[in-house]
């Protein structure tokens, strides 16, 4: 699956941010060793929420 990225350059190197995955982050020296770790941040966060989900789910209204 691909999963659309944000790449800033800064003055250590490069950040990406991953659009639609909240909080997974990811930097690099070089625009490619970035790129290279935001997928292995995906990964890995696509396996903690796989692991987190395991138990049973509910929904609960909150009226504010």
């Amino acid at each position: 699956m691909k999963y659309p990225v944000i790449v800033h350059k800064s003055k250590y190197g490069y950040d990406v941010h991953c659009l639609i995955l909240e909080g997974c982050h990811s930097q690099g020296d070089t625009i490619e060793e970035a790129l290279e770790n935001i997928k292995d941040a995906i990964a890995t966060y696509l396996k903690m929420i796989a692991e987190e989900t395991q138990g049973s789910i509910y929904e609960v209204e909150v009226n504010v």
